[in-house]
């Protein structure tokens, strides 16, 4: 049952039993308090009519009728409500004395429970008095009506007041904490909303610090998750703009290099088919257009193995990251002597994988590629060393590597946006729980990334 009522409503329930059981303690004291106070008050006046009565019965006998004196004397006295007084043996002369006081007589009068609790009987006196040298006694008895009503009617005052107080400061307390926790609905109005996609809700920050808290980071969450899908969608439009641009390119290729190579093969073998045809065979002709043929073939042969490079590393899986990496290296060094290429691949990096030896072999070409065409570098580092994941970053495997590209060109212009090819990197070891930074200084740019391994643990 607990666990169904919200969170307001457990907030009052706990108030309300507060409140209630310090309203019931309260009343509680009074009550334990009674039984002395009346007793005390019994004992007071039992007191002070015993006093009175010496100094009384002292004077008597020098009365003209000490008996009519003594009768009219407890006559009187049975005129006090606190106390009375009658001699041995004779019956009392105003009602309900002796019997204590009537439950129904009197609209302000405790309860008989009440009355039994702190009263439970009546303390009677006997005092021994002589007239005229006879023995007698007078018995005081207390009735202490007057001081149990007077607690009765402030335990009834302490209960009304107490009970109007619990009921005021519940009605604040329960509108601060129905305003201190509204931003709770917003708050779950508005998760809701951001999980039906709409990313641009925000909450306005109310109630205590806590709560403002909460809301701030909630806008923060739904800001960045808005950004991750704006670049979710970005990245999809890259990756087909950049498969067409792919396929523009096989194309081309096919078309420019492969093409020709194909329609010069034809043309030589049907050159060959009619020298075989004629009558005089012409060993020379033969031999050229073979020649020829050879040359096709292995131009073709060339231009095939750039498309495969391009399409999937030679080798790669073959000769492995070290091998392939000196192979990439090597073809940049031929193309571009001016360039210094300085290479530090870790002999201690271990196997990380068939995805990750891709990722950092097509990082490193990319890399390569940026610096040879926008750099105007003369020098580039290249290493590849094993590393730990940094703070924040997990995967399914174990180790990673750390790949670092670093030249000494111009660097990057200010508000340079990154091509297709590292934002497509980026997102590549991104998603593998890796992490790719970019950092353009006066001594050039530097390429860094860590690409966590995919062998399983």
């Amino acid at each position: 049952m607990w666990q169904k009522l919200s969170l307001r409503a457990r907030v009052n329930l706990l108030l309300a039993l507060v409140l209630t059981l310090g309203l019931a303690i309260n009343v509680a004291r009074l009550v334990l308090e009674a039984g002395p106070r009346v007793q005390a008050e019994d004992q007071s006046v039992i007191r002070l009519a015993r006093e009175f009565i010496d100094t009384i019965v002292a004077g008597l006998n020098e009365a003209p009728d000490p008996e009519a004196r003594l009768n009219q004397t407890v006559y009187d006295l049975n005129r006090l409500r606190h106390v009375s007084i009658m001699r041995q043996g004779a019956v009392a002369e105003r009602s309900g004395i002796a019997d204590g006081p009537d439950d129904s007589s009197d609209a302000r009068s405790p309860p008989g429970w009440f009355v039994r609790l702190v009263h439970p009987e009546q303390t009677t006196v006997n005092v021994p008095i002589s007239i005229t040298g006879k023995p007698g006694s007078l018995l005081i008895t207390s009735h202490p009506n007057d001081e149990m009503t007077e607690i009765w009617d402030g335990i009834i005052t302490q209960l009304q007041v107490g009970t109007a107080i619990a009921i005021v400061l519940f009605l604040i307390t329960s509108r601060v904490v129905r305003r201190a926790l509204a931003p709770i609905q917003a708050l779950s109005e508005a998760m809701t909303k951001i999980e039906a996609g709409g990313y641009d809700t925000r909450v306005k920050p109310d109630g205590p610090p806590e709560l403002v808290a909460i809301c701030d980071k909630l806008n923060h969450l739904a800001a960045t998750l808005g950004d991750a899908v704006d670049d979710k969608r970005r990245l999809a439009e890259r990756v087909v703009s950049l498969q067409d641009v792919e396929r523009k390119e096989i194309a081309r290729e096919l078309h420019d290099e492969v093409g020709p190579y194909l329609f010069a093969l034809r043309a030589h073998a049907s050159a060959l088919t009619r020298i075989a045809d004629a009558t005089g065979l012409n060993a020379e002709e033969a031999r050229k257009h073979g020649s020829a043929i050879l040359e096709q073939v292995n131009a073709l042969q060339q231009s095939n193995r750039r498309i495969l490079e391009k399409l999937r590393p030679v080798g790669l899986a073959e000769l492995g990251l070290r091998e392939a990496l000196g192979a990439l290296l090597r073809l940049w060094g031929e193309s571009h002597p001016e360039v210094t290429i300085e290479a530090a691949i870790s002999q201690s990096l271990g196997e990380i994988g068939e995805t990750a030896d891709l990722t950092i072999y097509r990082t490193i070409q990319e890399a390569l590629t940026n610096v040879f065409r926008h750099a105007g570098a003369t020098c580039v580092n290249v290493t590849v060393e094993p590393t730990g994941l940094p703070a924040g970053l997990t995967h399914t495997g174990h180790g990673a590597a750390r790949v670092r590209v670093r030249d000494n060109g111009i660097g990057l212009r200010p508000g340079h946006r990154l091509g297709y090819g590292l934002v497509g990197m980026r997102e590549r070891i991104l998603a593998l729980g890796g992490s790719l930074t970019i950092v353009s200084g006066e001594s050039g740019v530097t390429v860094e990334a860590v690409v966590p391994s995919d062998v399983l643990c």
